[in-house]
């Protein structure tokens, strides 16, 4: 009788020794899972990230392009204003003279 009980109770051992290395095994499983979701949710918000760069980088560049075209276009009118405004002073130093000796 004593040899089935020391087979019972080293049964009962081995059998919280599995029980107990489950547990971890579980414990461990969860963990990975937590991680690789983790990782997935990381690599998805790095991609994300990586198409709004993208996206702002063509934003950027036609912001800058449209920016040039601006500055252009302001020169252009800058200068355009610049000769009407030379124009209107020559017509008027003309008219000028003019009007001192009707007066």
């Amino acid at each position: 009788m004593d040899g089935i009980k020391t087979s019972l109770e080293s049964l009962e051992m081995s059998l919280k020794r599995v029980a107990s290395a489950v547990e971890t095994l579980e414990w461990a499983i969860e963990a990975r899972t937590r991680h690789d979701e983790a990782r997935a949710t990381t690599q998805e918000e790095f991609a994300l990230m990586q198409d709004d760069r993208s996206r702002l980088a063509v934003e950027l560049d036609a912001a800058v392009d449209r920016s040039r075209a601006l500055e252009s276009a302001n020169s252009e009118a800058a200068k355009r204003l610049a000769h009407a405004a030379q124009a209107i002073e020559r017509v008027l130093s003309r008219l000028a003279p003019d009007s001192e000796s009707g007066g």
